[in-house]
């Protein structure tokens, strides 16, 4: 079924397998460029006050699928606020196909996160602020680190975007997909096997997690609303994603991060290259990494046993340094 949290505003899609988060309200919000969003915003449920998660996303996800997430942050006495990107979830999309993955340039994601930061965070959640990004959502986050190092106090980010396995350089694919959109073939799909929607009978074969009952739970959230799901991604995302990964591979980008950042890479993950995550950890000068064995992409959807490895290294990085 589909819950309906305010009959005037957003729905959130419920499913028995994914309750939702005590303590929440979600709305809308339209970003400086007029793109309207998607967030909600769930209050601590134990313990002591320390402050705000600002949770952002991987390209295809939504709100819904980090349920069980915000419920783990909660406890630890954070409230969370999150909100799903122009083009996916339930924000506005971009593209005559609802489908397709879409953005002009990453430049988009980042006025996302700004407008997001200013509209929600300042005036509705308690400080200080940290920043908790997944995959395409990391790669934004480093960007944020490098332009404003007053508008989160910490990062901390699974398996981010920095660079994929791609049959030419990160450069010429730049190049190749900048050149097919300016002829006007932005809006083509680009066909991956890691962005086939899940089902039913996808879970064997899948890159993203190795657990049966949190990758079902997706299924079942898709399912209630369909509206949510996000396929292939476009020429024209292509060519905006592999010029930001382009621009992360300078050498002077470790050094542009100014907040204290850990990064935690899947060492089964076949969407994005850890190797990239490891070389860029060894980089940066307020950043480090590590590596979680036998897991896949999605390391907040993963078994118990990783997941308790994920979080016990927030923990270490973020909460236990987090004064009530």
């Amino acid at each position: 079924m589909v819950a309906v949290v305010d009959p005037k505003g957003p729905r959130l899609a419920v499913v028995p397998s994914n309750p939702v988060p005590q303590g929440g309200r979600v709305g809308y919000l339209l970003t400086s460029d007029r793109v309207r969003l998607r967030y909600g915003i769930w209050r601590k449920t134990g313990g002591p006050s320390r402050g705000t998660i600002c949770l952002v996303h991987g390209r295809t996800e939504f709100i819904e699928k980090y349920f069980e997430t915000i419920s783990d942050f909660q406890k630890r006495g954070f409230t969370v606020a999150t909100f799903d990107w122009r083009g996916q979830g339930g924000s506005e999309r971009l593209l005559r196909n609802r489908k397709l993955g879409y953005v002009d340039t990453f430049e988009d994601y980042w006025c996302d996160l700004k407008s997001f930061h200013a509209e929600v965070l300042l005036p509705d959640c308690p400080g200080p602020f940290y920043l908790v990004g997944h995959s395409m959502g990391g790669l934004v986050c480093l960007f944020a680190g490098a332009r404003d190092r007053m508008m989160f106090d910490r990062m901390f980010l699974s398996a981010p975007m920095i660079s994929v396995d791609a049959p030419v350089s990160i450069g010429a694919l730049a190049n190749i997909a900048g050149a097919l959109s300016v002829t006007g073939l932005g809006g083509l799909p680009v066909r991956r096997r890691e962005d086939k929607p899940p089902t039913e009978y996808g879970f064997a074969n899948n890159p993203l997690t190795s657990d049966r009952a949190r990758y079902l739970r997706t299924v079942e959230v898709l399912k209630a609303d369909p509206e949510l799901e996000i396929s292939s991604p476009t020429v024209g995302w292509t060519a905006a994603a592999a010029r930001a990964m382009r621009l992360a591979e300078h050498d002077s980008f470790p050094n542009s991060i100014r907040i204290p950042v850990l990064m935690l890479a899947a060492a089964r993950d076949e969407v994005v290259l850890s190797p990239a995550t490891e070389s860029l950890g060894l980089r940066m000068r307020s950043g480090r990494h590590a590596v979680i064995a036998a897991a896949r992409h999605e390391l907040f959807q993963e078994s118990n046993a990783i997941r308790e490895q994920v979080f016990a290294a927030f923990d270490a990085f973020v909460t236990d340094l987090t004064p009530p």
